[in-house]
């Protein structure tokens, strides 16, 4: 019955189709609320890997909550919480925090929870390798995509659950911090400084991110967004080759996609090289290796910032259709190469199609199964899919599409249905046979093109 717990904190039956977990991470996400805002107060000591943080979350129930859970891992040690400024009882196992309030919370009852905790962060093991809070060799980041937010905050780990964000980052003085949004202060006092970053546009907790290391700042341009660089200064050189056409990459972009949907831009290169960029809201962390003077990046470059559009403002609803982010971002890849005088969107699908056909993938691109949902195919087939889209309906009516997908869902939670709603409107003939092909089975279809 709604309201009503079942055997353990994980079972509630709730009357908002929202509040579900993801079939794909059930251990994560949370039932029952919804929070509203997040608000971070964060102190890191660089050297013996020390993060202490008061987290106030503003959140609003659903039904009577007799206790909630917070998705936060074990590392973290749990000092005290209230809730709309009383002590409620907690406990802390299994990357769960169950919080028990003094009272319960009435359907529809706004919650002010506060979390005082520390702990020495350490990433999240999972199938898709250690994701969250990272040590650097000076200097830390932050890699959450998909469960690793809990690594360093309590939250509800869901990608349908989006709120604004307040990220203060104390650290030591000498280091540069950086989170998503936009710098409000900043101020230094003894030998700390405290960075305060505001991310308005709602934001889904694996996005959200915090950056400390020995690098300096660059102002790469105020229009259309501002848009900086933080990196070391070793690599200054380097990053003017690399990074070079980085202002042309957001013009060609805001007119393929729409305007940039956020107040600025920011491009952290790291001292360590990284096995591959990271996704971020309204940021793209790089490694050294992504900065070594040869433009070799560059591909990569623009599908960290295609995530902007597709998966930072327009995200998921659920992991299984991850395509409506890797495969964007990778098809704008291609459509970068073209305009910037390399191969054409048609020959990098020819490419990969060919490569995609000697490997077949025994999986549909719509629901590939939560193992497989980073795999390398799910980027190519999904460009792929977008590809044969454009051919089937025109350029013309391919970036209508892009743009009124972008603008409708700005900000907002999409799903495979979502897409294939809104480009019917832009086909003089059913897609039906197209979406059936290319995301619904898992044999690959012919090639979308001539031969």
């Amino acid at each position: 019955m709604p309201g009503k717990w079942g055997k353990g904190p994980r079972q509630p039956v709730l009357g908002t189709p929202h509040d579900d977990l993801d079939p794909y991470l059930p251990d994560h996400g949370n039932l029952g609320f919804r929070i509203s805002r997040y608000d971070l107060e964060l102190e890191y000591k660089v050297s013996p890997n020390r993060l202490a943080g008061v987290a106030t979350l503003t959140a609003t129930s659903y039904v009577q909550l007799q206790r909630f859970t917070l998705d936060l891992a074990s590392p973290m040690a749990v000092a005290k919480v209230t809730v709309n400024d009383k002590r409620a009882r907690h406990s802390h196992r299994n990357r769960k925090l169950t919080i028990t309030p003094e009272s319960p919370i009435p359907p529809g009852g706004a919650m002010t929870i506060v979390v005082r905790y520390a702990g020495s962060p350490r990433p999240i093991r999972g199938p898709w390798g250690d994701v969250g809070w990272e040590e650097l060799s000076e200097g830390s980041l932050c890699a959450n995509q998909p469960n690793g937010a809990a690594s360093w905050f309590p939250c509800d780990d869901h990608p349908s659950a989006k709120a604004p964000y307040r990220i203060a980052i104390t650290t030591d003085s000498p280091y540069y911090a950086l989170a998503n949004g936009v710098l409000e202060s900043k101020r230094s006092r003894a030998a700390q400084t405290t960075w305060v970053y505001q991310q308005i546009e709602p934001m889904p907790t694996y996005l959200a991110s915090v950056q400390i290391g020995p690098y300096k700042r660059k102002a790469l341009a105020s229009k259309p967004v501002p848009v900086q660089a933080i990196f070391p200064a070793r690599l200054s050189r380097n990053f003017d080759i690399d990074f070079g056409r980085q202002m042309e990459m957001i013009d060609v972009f805001v007119e393929m996609f729409g305007p940039y949907p956020f107040h600025s831009y920011s491009v952290v290169v790291t001292d360590d090289e990284l096995d591959i960029p990271i996704e971020a809201q309204s940021l793209s962390t790089f490694g050294a290796n992504h900065c070594d003077g040869t433009r070799h990046s560059e591909r990569l470059i623009a599908h960290e910032l295609a995530h902007q559009w597709f998966g930072n403002s327009v995200t998921l609803a659920r992991w299984r259709d991850i395509w409506l982010h890797e495969g964007f971002a990778c098809y704008a890849e291609w459509l970068w190469s073209q305009r910037s005088g390399g191969p054409s969107a048609a020959e990098w699908a020819r490419h990969y199609y060919d490569k995609l056909a000697a490997n077949p993938v025994r999986a549909v691109l719509s629901d590939p199964g939560p193992r497989k949902m980073f795999d390398d195919w799910v980027y190519k087939r999904g460009a792929l899919t977008l590809h044969a889209l454009r051919l089937t309906i025109g350029d013309g009516n391919f970036f209508a599409l892009l743009h009124r997908w972008t603008d409708k869902y700005r900000y907002g939670s999409v799903t495979t249905e979502d897409f294939i709603a809104l480009a019917a409107n832009y086909s003089s003939q059913s897609l039906g046979p197209l979406w059936e092909a290319w995301l619904f089975t898992a044999k690959l279809p012919a090639f979308p093109g001539p031969s």
